[in-house]
């Protein structure tokens, strides 16, 4: 821990040139306390990862060198968080020059498909068809339109999707189609499922529940709920069932658009034909009550999933946490704070200063006491901010 700070420090005070930046050993940035010490890849990549996540590592030279410094790939999902969080910052402030360059460098020569990605998720599609143009074939294809995907260019998507296979001599595959079916829906056009479907067919490509469950969520979205059966149907016609991950997509549908009660009815009907509900349905559940502010209800689903063991992911947890004190339940929220504490996972620190003025509000000042050290322990980088919390509660 103490290691880390100290490296924050070297980043976050440091003046970033990219001359210096180039003076500056890759053990130097990422592991100052000991640079003679040899890191491992592992090592270097969530060195690299817990420093771009810093709120002050913000200048485009000093993104760069950690990226440089880590020797980021595509390889593992470690490097692909850290370049994903280097890019977003880097396209914030429109750092366009510094991002090619970095992309090119590392990723181009070794991954066309991530560098295609990660381009389009900076908004250079431009970038990401001219890699496309020069490593054409269905893997490069679909990561182009992905690419549009994720930043939104869905006219531009379904250009590329209609002009490109013949083009460059490319076919399609399942995964080409499903991205374009998920562009139409997310797009408000989600009819245009059934003819990419018909398409399919005729190509002899199989759909799966990712085809289906994406035409789902599309109509529930355009709330056109009478295709709902129709879409439900083809999928017992092609052998794709309607298990777990089509009723998750349904309450998760039903949620969004405030209607937690109907999803409990589906929620029940699941239960009744001998679909088990897992965690994320209870996600989608008690996050869709949340949202309604029906905190007694979400409380009884959450005890309910405790009583079956099931256990959720961290950012789940937090939700709830947040929602809790949102609603002013803060022993409730203390208590499930306490459950999650075991498995090292904490909330950001504006959740945990609301527990702590709400567990004070309510008298319960040794327990608001209790988190302030356990934070002040853990997060060495943000002692500063709990001292001024913790004289709160002397006041």
């Amino acid at each position: 821990m103490a290691a880390l700070t100290r490296l924050r420090h070297l980043l976050c005070h440091r003046h970033f040139s990219s001359s210096a930046a180039a003076a500056i050993s890759p053990s130097a940035i990422l592991n100052p306390s000991d640079p003679s010490t040899p890191l491992t890849s592992k090592q270097k990549s969530r060195a690299a990862l817990s420093l771009l996540k810093l709120k002050t590592t913000t200048d485009p030279d000093q993104i760069v060198s950690i990226c440089h410094a880590a020797a980021l790939s595509s390889a593992t999902h470690l490097d692909r968080a850290a370049f994903s969080i280097a890019v977003t910052k880097l396209a914030s402030s429109n750092s366009v020059s510094p991002l090619r360059s970095l992309i090119s460098s590392l990723l181009l020569p070794s991954s066309p498909p991530h560098a295609i990605v990660l381009f389009g998720q900076a908004g250079l599609i431009e970038d990401s068809i001219s890699i496309f143009k020069s490593h054409a074939s269905t893997q490069t294809l679909n990561s182009l339109l992905f690419a549009c995907l994720i930043s939104n260019k869905h006219s531009e998507l379904q250009r590329i999707y209609s002009e490109f296979p013949k083009s460059y001599g490319i076919e399609p595959d399942l995964k080409t189609y499903n991205t374009v079916i998920k562009s139409f829906c997310e797009s408000g056009t989600s009819r245009s499922f059934y003819s990419l479907l018909d398409e399919m067919v005729k190509k002899g490509i199989k759909p799966n529940k990712t085809t289906f469950t994406t035409a789902l969520a599309g109509f529930y979205e355009e709330q056109k709920f009478d295709e709902i059966n129709k879409v439900l149907e083809l999928m017992k016609t092609h052998n794709c069932g309607h298990g777990i991950t089509a009723y998750n997509t349904r309450v998760k549908s039903l949620c969004k658009l405030k209607r937690a009660n109907e999803a409990k009815d589906l929620f029940k009907e699941m239960e009744s034909k001998g679909t088990k509900p897992n965690w994320v349905t209870y996600n989608h559940l008690i996050y869709g009550f949340c949202r309604e502010e029906n905190l007694e209800e979400a409380k009884k689903l959450y005890d309910e999933m405790k009583k079956k063991e099931l256990v959720g992911d961290s950012r789940f947890y937090f939700t709830v946490i947040y929602f809790l004190i949102k609603g002013g339940e803060f022993e409730r929220a203390f208590e499930v704070y306490k459950e999650v504490e075991t498995r090292n996972w904490i909330p950001g620190f504006s959740i945990m200063k609301k527990l702590v003025e709400g567990l004070k509000s309510i008298g319960k000042s040794e327990e608001a006491k209790e988190i302030v050290e356990k934070m002040k322990e853990k997060f060495e980088g943000k002692n500063e901010m709990w001292s001024e919390v913790e004289e709160s509660l002397a006041a």
